[in-house]
């Protein structure tokens, strides 16, 4: 590769890691082809792009990037699943598809501008989706008020009942 097309791919890099919510890499050493193409539209699917580039060109761009904590895992065949929009999407898919080759190893990466190894990445993979969560939150939130409306209910109800029996005592 010439030097002028080096320095291109790395400013790819660069700017596919400043755009990207998270970059998990994997080490996809003896997946067949079939495998790597299903493993890639899996992510295309959720937006998120799955390349392989030079780890040398790689490591350049990450310390260019002020992201040297990633250069351990820049060793052997390493591509970078780039995800976009949802960070944690890539790594729910990455991990089940780990587990389901038992070949795939996730090696790290960069979450939200951190850098994390395989446990973390792993652990990420565990996070219910957005959409439960957010209604995870709002049952959080709707608890105290339903406690407190029925509190309320209880006091005005035993007012009630109170009003009830003096008046049936006058009577």
């Amino acid at each position: 590769m010439a030097r002028p097309e080096k320095e291109a791919t790395v400013q790819e890099i660069k700017e596919k890691f400043e755009r990207a919510k998270s970059v998990i890499l994997t080490d996809y050493r003896g997946l067949s082809f079939e495998q790597i193409s299903e493993l890639r539209t899996k992510l295309r699917a959720l937006g998120v792009e799955y390349k392989v580039f030079k780890n040398t060109l790689a490591k350049i761009a990450v310390k260019e990037l002020d992201l040297e904590a990633l250069d351990p895992y820049l060793v052997g065949p390493t591509a970078m699943a780039l995800s976009y929009e949802d960070p944690i999407a890539s790594a729910k898919t990455l991990a089940d598809f780990a587990k389901v080759t038992k070949i795939l190893q996730l090696k790290g990466g960069v979450v939200e501008g951190a850098v994390v190894d395989a446990k973390k990445v792993e652990s990420l993979a565990t996070i219910p989706p957005k959409e439960i969560l957010l209604a995870m939150f709002m049952g959080s939130l709707r608890s105290p008020l339903y406690g407190l409306a029925q509190s309320l209910g209880q006091i005005t109800a035993g007012l009630a009942r109170a009003l009830n029996q003096v008046a049936q005592q006058k009577a």
